[in-house]
């Protein structure tokens, strides 16, 4: 996993009419107005692209439903493989599928976005945008290939997902717990459901 990389960047220009401000910058209304090509030309406005560090990690399984997680060695408790987007394009599957082969040796091919989980920002922690991927169920062999990243983890255990929620950190073991349970993609902020968001049809 990379030290945390904000995804965004700001640009400053003139203030103008039609802009607000953010924080300490003025901000043209809408970002739709600029990834929509209706950026104002130099000079006419100065807007602010907000920062928000991004994750993603996945859930991977045995044929028995028994859990992957890891043991980082720079943050008590337990984890499963994932960590931040590269700040160069990368999507959340592309840094899901690059960590787990990074943290644990692994190479998923397939999985489904199983929830995203919007964390807020708090003193001392960034909070930020969490994907979580269903990577479904590995056969025994390619479980036994797992190679760990020793300066990031000490650590592996393959145990039954009940014993997961005992092992994991709180804000992944709500996430888990949420998406383990939902029959389709689901949207949480701070590992909770948030009332009046659907999930899926009916």
């Amino acid at each position: 996993m990379r030290p945390i990389a904000p995804i965004g960047a700001e640009l400053a220009r003139p203030r103008a009419a039609g802009s607000m401000t953010i924080g300490r910058w003025p901000a043209w209304r809408s970002l739709a107005g600029v990834t929509d090509g209706d950026e104002p030309l130099d000079g006419d406005v100065q807007y602010v692209v907000p920062g928000i560090p991004t994750s993603a990690s996945a859930m991977i399984f045995d044929r028995k439903g028994r859990l992957l997680i890891l043991k980082p060695t720079y943050k008590s408790g337990w984890t499963i493989p994932g960590g931040v987007m590269e700040a160069d394009g990368e999507t959340p599957w592309e840094a899901c599928r690059r960590e787990v082969r990074e943290e644990c040796g692994l190479d998923v091919t397939s999985g489904r976005l199983a929830c995203v989980d919007f964390r807020r920002r708090r003193p001392g922690r960034p909070g930020g945008i969490r994907f979580l991927f269903d990577c479904g169920a590995l056969d025994d062999a390619s479980l036994r290939g797992v190679a760990l990243q020793p300066e990031e983890i000490s650590e592996h255990r393959i145990v039954r997902f009940a014993e997961a929620l005992t092992l994991l950190r709180g804000p992944i073991r709500r996430r888990v717990d949420a998406a383990r349970k939902a029959e389709t993609v689901i949207y949480l902020e701070d590992g909770q459901r948030v009332p009046g968001v659907g999930h899926g049809r009916g």
